[in-house]
């Protein structure tokens, strides 16, 4: 009951070991099924069932990205107001407009194309001038507030779901690395089926290893058929 377990791929390996534990847990066989070993392979299962599942990164990436576009087109709509309103010199309150713009020009009128977190420091600061007493004025005055409220919301949006990305990837980098689980696993699946082999003249333990090699058998040609290209089930 040869196999090279470095062989197989992360799935393969996840389904030799799965159908070892499945087959020695199906009632047949008591003498393996409180033994140390097959109970550290569960085990070892477990984690690398958990680790080599879990996707390299929290998988909420296209919510920020979103959340941003989102944020980003809120800030571009009320710039181009103003830019466009302050040019108006026959309207009432261009001046409004104008000062308003001046603070836009302070933060960066391009601060929708920085870094997330260069963004993100820009823009707080930006709503903090404009929440300020004058600069509400000027907003109601030009009919912005509503205008200046989705900004807001926006931008909160986007903070809440970028630290949710981010307490996500911190938890993801706290589980062992997939390396070494794996590796775990082999090791403790390979002594595991190297007991059943020194086991298997014993008559209690003939059928389990007959059993078993079949399905290591079948572990070697799933590993064939991926090498060639294939997709096995």
């Amino acid at each position: 009951m040869k196999i090279n377990l470095q062989k197989l791929s992360t799935k393969n390996l996840a389904t030799l070991a799965q159908r070892t534990i499945n087959s020695s847990q199906a009632g047949n066989y008591t003498i393996v099924e409180n033994h140390p070993l097959l109970l550290s392979l569960i085990a070892s299962y477990q984690n690398y069932d958990t680790v080599y599942t879990k996707l390299t990164y929290s998988g909420k990436g296209k919510e920020v990205a979103t959340a941003d576009k989102e944020r980003d087109v809120a800030f571009s709509n009320m710039k181009a107001f103003l830019n466009g309103y302050r040019k108006l010199t026959s309207v009432a309150n261009y001046q409004d407009a104008e000062a308003l713009y001046k603070v836009f020009q302070m933060f960066g009128l391009d601060l929708d194309r920085l870094s997330y977190s260069a963004e993100t420091a820009q823009l707080k600061k930006l709503i903090e001038e404009l929440e300020k007493p004058e600069n509400t004025q000027r907003l109601t005055n030009l009919a912005l507030a509503t205008a200046f409220d989705d900004l807001k919301t926006k931008h909160q949006a986007f903070e809440v779901i970028f630290a949710e990305q981010a307490e996500a990837n911190a938890d993801l980098r706290q589980l062992s690395s997939a390396t070494s689980t794996r590796k775990e696993l082999e090791q403790v699946l390979r002594s595991y089926l190297n007991l059943i082999t020194a086991m298997k003249d014993v008559p209690d333990w003939t059928k389990l290893y007959h059993d078993l090699n079949e399905i290591v058998k079948a572990a070697k040609n799933s590993a064939l058929l991926t090498n060639k290209g294939d997709n096995p089930n």
